[in-house]
């Protein structure tokens, strides 16, 4: 009896073993927990608050240059910064003949490089990938609780957002680029 309980428990930590693996990459490859965090547009379409900033993606095709190597800073406005826009803007950029427009608003939106909370400090003036530069200004508090930093104006109200391919600082409002 005793070596029929010894086989067995090591059959059932076997089995054990083999289920717990198996559901570990279960979850993994639908997006939980896992040590990747999954690319910039993987990880906007799944924090549930960029909705439109992922629609606006698409539309722009931009989808792969933001799956690319990196790193990329980004400063994504939510659904509500975006909501926030003049009635008909958003419906107006998303259209086929605003394609350019609404690219460009996008990669004003975009840095090149990982540029880390904790990092900004004073006013820093960083080139965009639409090719203007955007104003990331810090009040230079010591504690990230007390940090206030803002780019162009609008706050970052969450940052550091991991991502696979860089970084991504939520803000609460859709920054456009200077108009010639």
């Amino acid at each position: 009896m005793n070596t029929w309980f010894n086989k067995s428990s090591k059959a059932l930590a076997l089995i054990t073993a083999l289920l717990l693996v198996s559901f570990s990459m279960t979850v993994n490859a639908g997006g939980h927990k896992s040590a990747d965090p999954g690319d910039i547009v993987e990880v906007a379409a799944g924090a549930g608050s960029f909705n439109t900033l992922v629609a606006a993606v698409q539309a722009a095709g931009l989808v792969d240059a933001l799956k690319g190597d990196g790193p990329l800073t980004v400063f994504a406005p939510t659904d509500d910064a975006f909501a926030a826009l003049p009635d008909g803007t958003l419906d107006s950029l998303l259209k086929p003949e605003n394609k350019e427009q609404l690219k460009a608003i996008l990669l004003y939106h975009v840095v090149s490089g990982k540029v880390m909370y904790a990092d900004i400090k004073g006013t820093v003036n960083a080139e965009t990938l639409e090719g203007s530069t955007i104003e990331i200004v810090s009040n230079g508090a010591w504690s990230k609780a007390n940090k206030k930093v803002t780019v162009n104006g609008a706050n970052i109200v969450k940052p550091d957002v991991a991502a696979s391919n860089g970084v991504i600082h939520v803000i609460d409002a859709v920054l456009l680029p200077p108009q010639d």
